[in-house]
């Protein structure tokens, strides 16, 4: 019955479409012709389908609203990436959110931000109002393009197109190069917004396992030779959740592979400014062919001021920049000149130096504090926030999540950042937001609830 209902969710199954005989549903899914007479009576009777005597039975009523939650298999809440997501954003001031994934308030540039917008209240009316050019500020994308090649990333202005996210870019880039039933290939852990993303796309969604310097290169030839995928998405360094960093040698061979493959890949590099000496970027060896890479300024400089960018092949921008005039119009003019300010800032460069410090001492301070509770760091990160343990003994760190909510602690359990389902025992910690002792007490009081509900050897 749930196989009949997420058919319908990803529109394979249209209203008025036939649905499959019950002789080939049994077949395909290895059970008997009652079962399915009987998923079938229950869906007739719900109104999902309509019985038409010697027909079989059809698809009823018009397309329902797209619903996330019915593309696939449903997952305990713990583990749901948009449940994981919405605890963390609607977390009220006084929880505790070491599975979030962003800084705290008291360390962003807030006056760094502050003379930005006094910087941009002096600003000639028309970047207080009006609409902005298709591809962005000119000045910024010059000024990304400068920060770009500093990751040894060479694109022209001309080769970026602002966006007003990050996640806005993914979702461009996708509209762009998929359609509903491709497939495409993403690192088993990733960043868990990208499997709801690529559900809202329709397409088939497909992992290869993390090691500590990128995706195993065994497990990704075999893949694309498998399943031909369109496309890969990543995160080159740090990795969101586990914080490793791209090898050069992996790097050499992913591309080669893709080349041999024709994959194109989504490089996302929203973590860059988090790293002291930048890790390879596919993006910089490729030289934008196949590579497209995307960022934002979110993480290190302002949530609330929404603006990323997409950097590609010239051919491809002209399609994008369509795609963003079609969705969006004008794109976050206003955000966009916020962002120049306050990169222009003679301060910012100091702010960001003085952050990778702050987030080396907080991954040194919350790793030795996990270690003493009994979890292991799967990597040591040497830039980025994020830290990817695994809890003693097999626990579940769903369960472990549940309960440390209940005690007004945000937990990231590893499954939601797998699609293989293979990481119930990790949780990813943000060290930036580990600081009081009281998320160690939590998290210890759950692990002790969840070891004690487990049957005794």
């Amino acid at each position: 019955m749930s196989e009949v209902r997420q058919r319908i969710a990803r529109r394979a199954l249209a209203p008025g479409a036939k649905a499959p005989s019950i002789r080939a549903f049994a077949t395909a899914m290895g059970v008997s012709k009652s079962t399915v007479v009987e998923a079938y009576d229950r869906l007739a009777a719900e109104g999902v389908i309509q019985p038409r005597r010697g027909s079989g039975f059809y698809v009823a009523g018009h397309t329902p609203p797209l619903a996330l939650s019915e593309l696939e298999p449903r997952r305990d809440r713990s583990i749901d990436p948009l449940w994981v997501s919405r605890q963390s954003l609607e977390a009220g001031p006084d929880a505790l959110k070491p599975g979030c994934g962003w800084l705290p308030v008291s360390w962003m540039p807030e006056e760094g931000i502050r003379r930005g917008l006094r910087t941009l209240a002096r600003a000639d009316a028309q970047n207080l109002t009006d609409y902005g050019p298709p591809l962005g500020s000119p000045a910024l994308r010059q000024l990304l393009a400068r920060r770009m090649a500093e990751h040894s990333v060479e694109a022209s202005p001309n080769q970026i197109m602002l966006t007003e996210s990050g996640t806005q870019a993914i979702d461009l880039v996708c509209r762009f190069l998929l359609e509903p039933g491709d497939t495409v290939l993403v690192d088993d852990p990733c960043y868990f917004n990208f499997h709801a993303m690529l559900r809202a796309h329709r397409v088939k969604v497909v992992g290869v396992p993390c090691t500590q310097t990128g995706p195993d290169v065994e497990a990704f030839a075999d893949v694309l030779a498998e399943h031909s995928p369109r496309l890969y998405i990543t995160n080159s360094g740090p990795q969101n959740p586990t914080g490793a960093s791209l090898s050069p040698v992996t790097a050499h061979r992913i591309l080669k592979l893709a080349e041999r493959h024709d994959l194109l890949i989504v490089e996302d590099d929203i973590y860059a400014d988090f790293e002291h000496e930048p890790a390879p970027r596919l993006a910089a060896f490729d030289g934008l062919d196949r590579v497209i890479s995307i960022g934002s300024f979110s993480k290190t400089l302002s949530a609330a001021a929404r603006c990323g960018y997409i950097a590609a092949r010239p051919a491809w921008i002209e399609g994008l920049i369509d795609l963003k005039v079609a969705t969006s119009f004008g794109g976050g003019h206003l955000a966009a000149e916020l962002v120049l300010a306050i990169l222009k800032d003679g301060g910012h460069r100091r702010y960001l130096d003085s952050l990778r410090e702050r987030l080396a001492r907080a991954r040194g301070e919350t790793s030795a504090r996990l270690v003493a509770l009994g979890l292991t760091p799967w990597t040591q990160p040497t830039a980025g926030m994020f830290l990817w343990c695994v809890l003693p003994d097999g626990l579940d760190s769903g369960e472990v999540a549940q309960r440390a909510l209940a005690q007004g602690v945000v937990l990231a359990p590893g499954n939601a950042f797998s699609l293989s389902q293979s990481a119930g025992s990790y949780l990813r910690f943000n060290a930036a937001q580990s600081a009081d002792p009281r998320v160690y007490e939590v998290l210890s009081s759950a692990m002790d609830g969840a070891a004690a509900r487990r049957p005794a050897a």
